[in-house]
């Protein structure tokens, strides 16, 4: 089995940044600013305090803390006092460091995993200290402003660390095919509930109960929950079997994994750390691995992309093949087209809601840039040419006894207003669950270059619709737009201060 607890201990207790290194790491920030300020030094300190250079070398890096009587020496030469040096307050330029060192906002952002030491970081700050802590000021400033929390942190940082990695992880294909093959299922398709459910029993002695989690009203919104103590994973009712595969692969891929710093609810509820988010993904990419084989998975997207026309049908038996969601089959394409094909310029966004209440895009990535349609925290309309919007719109007009019957598909080119950017959008939708009125759909985002046409044949498919898009219908300029929602309100704004700037122009005349 591989381990990787051990090895994300290790990086925490290397790279977090203790209490009591704060405490030292003010103190020194402020003895090399005082030193730097009065132009002494090391050797001419060290001479005026009967202080060793290596030590007071030391103390300004936060590596020691001296004693009491040291301290008030090194004040006395440096024209302050004890109280000011053990404090946690400095002046307007030392401050904005010193409230990062003391606040939680530099163990949030997972510095190690992009090859960052926080401590090289401060060490960057006191050497350029005035626009560096300006700008890390400003960056808390914001976070306070817009409420950033820690799973906001932890969900955009994961969201980088997939981009980096263009989506795809080698060691997690290798795993799950590793454990096709000690389960004897490596030409099984699809892998069924049973089998895994006799793997987590006969393997690791978990037992599964679909009763009582669904007896339990507040628990409604939670999918599963692994409880370590019994040895008994909890899934909710009402999931389609493709569903329930996936939260028994996942609860295969900790297991298999070793890892012990995890989740044991789904959907998370609040990550206490990003190792912990990532330790999820990681369990999560395992699942959709071992659920649509990689080998498998490449071959059948060459089959369906050579077709010079769209094919709806063979995207959807693709569900059936597998017994996946929409949602997984879709973010399974992530991990392989960047890979395999070359093609990494891509979105993945997942919406819900309805027209009435409004939609929601609550999970995105984006590989190779940031592209154009993206989350706002402006409460916005987004544009309603979008295919995802189109489509859960579609399904909410379906009758009742068709709502349930499976996912509709669609793809749209979809050309950004005022920008060079088309992109081939392919979406899924469906209705929340069987007792609610919201929508869901999930789209992957294809930017329109040769590696995608050379792949996928049929983006020249004539059936094949083309749309001028925006983002919001707020921000939107495109005039007579049938489908907008609101007025262009940023638009106005923005005209109207025009306005104003022309005005005073030519009172300048």
């Amino acid at each position: 089995m591989v381990s990787y607890t051990r090895l994300y201990i290790d990086l925490k207790l290397n790279t977090m940044i203790t209490e009591n290194e704060s405490v030292r790491l003010i103190l020194g920030l402020k003895l090399r600013n005082l030193r730097q300020q009065r132009n002494l030094s090391y050797q001419q300190l060290s001479d005026a305090t009967k202080i060793t250079v290596s030590y007071l070398h030391d103390i300004e890096n936060g590596k020691k803390y001296p004693k009491t009587d040291k301290i008030l020496a090194l004040g006395k030469v440096l024209g302050t006092d004890y109280d000011y040096l053990v404090s946690l307050t400095g002046d307007k330029k030392l401050q904005p460091l010193i409230d990062l060192i003391s606040s939680d906002f530099i163990n949030v952002i997972p510095w190690e995993h992009f090859g960052i030491a926080p401590a090289s970081l401060l060490e960057l700050f006191t050497n350029t200290p005035d626009k560096v802590t300006a700008f890390i000021s400003t960056l808390v400033k914001i976070s306070r402003a817009y409420h950033l929390t820690r799973e906001n942190f932890y969900t955009t940082a994961l969201r980088s660390y997939q981009d980096i990695h263009n989506n795809y992880f080698e060691d997690l294909e290798v795993a799950s095919r590793k454990f096709r093959e000690e389960l004897s299922i490596t030409e099984t398709l699809p892998v069924s509930v049973h089998d895994l459910e006799q793997a987590l029993k006969e393997k690791y002695g978990i037992l599964t109960d679909r009763k009582k989690m669904g007896s339990i009203s507040s628990l409604g919104n939670i999918r599963s929950y692994y409880s370590a103590a019994k040895k008994i994973l909890y899934i909710n009712k009402q999931f389609s079997s493709g569903q329930e595969a996936f939260l028994l692969a996942r609860e295969l891929a900790f297991q298999f994994l070793d890892i012990t710093l995890r989740p044991f609810e789904t959907i998370v509820q609040q990550p206490s750390s990003f190792d912990q988010l990532l330790n999820n993904f990681r369990a999560s990419y395992f699942a959709a691995a071992l659920l649509i084989p990689e080998d498998y998975f490449v071959e059948d997207i060459k089959s369906i992309s050579g077709n010079d026309k769209w094919d709806p049908a063979a995207w959807l038996q693709l569900l059936d093949k597998y017994n996946v969601s929409a949602e997984m089959l879709l973010q399974r394409l992530t991990n392989i087209l960047p890979h395999h094909f070359s093609i990494d310029q891509l979105f993945f966004l997942r919406m819900s809601g309805s027209e009435k209440e409004g939609y929601e895009i609550n999970k995105e990535l984006h590989l190779s840039q940031l592209h154009n349609p993206h989350a706002n925290l402006v409460n916005e309309h987004y544009c309603r040419r979008w295919l995802s919007v189109r489509l859960m719109q579609d399904v909410q007009q379906l009758p009742e006894k068709k709502k349930n019957k499976g996912s509709l598909i669609d793809v749209q080119i979809s050309h950004y207003w005022q920008t060079h950017n088309r992109y081939l959008c392919i979406t899924l939708a469906k209705p929340k669950n069987k007792n609610s009125h919201e929508t869901v759909s999930v789209t992957l985002g294809l930017l329109l270059d040769s590696s995608l046409m050379q792949l996928m044949r049929f983006v020249n498919d004539e059936n094949i619709i083309t749309r001028t898009v925006h983002t919001t219908c707020e921000r939107c300029s495109i005039a007579g737009c049938k489908e907008r929602a609101v007025p262009a309100t940023y638009i106005v704004k923005k005209q109207k201060e025009q306005e104003v700037r022309t005005a005073l122009e030519g009172l300048e005349q």
